[in-house]
């Protein structure tokens, strides 16, 4: 007994392989992900320059060369969520709430939004309890763990966010923009540049 092969059974078979082969490569085109930077790049990441004040400055021109992944790249950020956990960081900043150390989400950054103050205060500490961590983190950790700080306070939704926890959550996901939701700029005046009204 001979058993036929209908035409649909045939484009079924060529679309399902058509559809593995597409994924297989979507899969490898994926992001690209280094595990670790080459030493000469990773101390490069060190030489950025601050304002005279301490607060805000230029990231290092290798930054800008690897693409900015430290505030784009999921892998940073979850690596940077890992860290903030390993490292203490909630036993003070809570969830991004705040507690003994400042709040990322309530729209007052004290040193400034910006990358380069977060990777000055975590590198170099701040007066007032922030510790450095220069000693006890690599300086790629220290990009890593500044992305994940200025994701939780942004105001912006991004593309890229770290994993979520199993945990309860008590804000939403990084990479929604959580501080736009938390913090009311308040009215704005009839003329734009006289700001706000009282």
């Amino acid at each position: 007994m001979k058993r036929e092969i209908s035409h649909s059974n045939v484009a079924f078979a060529a679309a399902a392989i058509a559809i593995g082969i597409t994924s297989a490569a979507l899969g490898w085109l994926r992001e690209p992900r280094e595990l670790r930077l080459d030493p000469p790049v990773a101390s490069g990441l060190d030489g950025l320059r601050l304002m005279p004040n301490g607060i805000s400055g230029t990231p290092p021109e290798s930054y800008f060369a690897l693409g900015k992944p430290y505030e784009t790249d999921a892998y940073n950020l979850s690596q940077g969520k890992r860290l903030y956990a390993w490292f203490g960081c909630p036993a003070c900043h809570g969830d991004g709430r705040g507690g003994a150390g400042p709040s990322f989400l309530d729209g007052w950054w004290l040193y400034g939004p910006e990358i380069v103050s977060i990777v000055a205060s975590i590198r170099d500490g701040r007066p007032h309890g922030m510790p450095p961590f220069r000693d006890r983190m690599t300086i790629e950790q220290i990009w890593q763990l500044a992305g994940y700080v200025q994701t939780i306070g942004a105001y912006t939704p991004k593309v890229a966010a770290p994993g979520r926890d199993d945990d309860k959550q008590t804000r939403p996901a990084e990479n929604r923009g959580p501080a736009k939701i938390l913090f009311d700029q308040g009215p704005v005046g009839v003329h734009p540049d006289q700001g706000p009204s009282p």
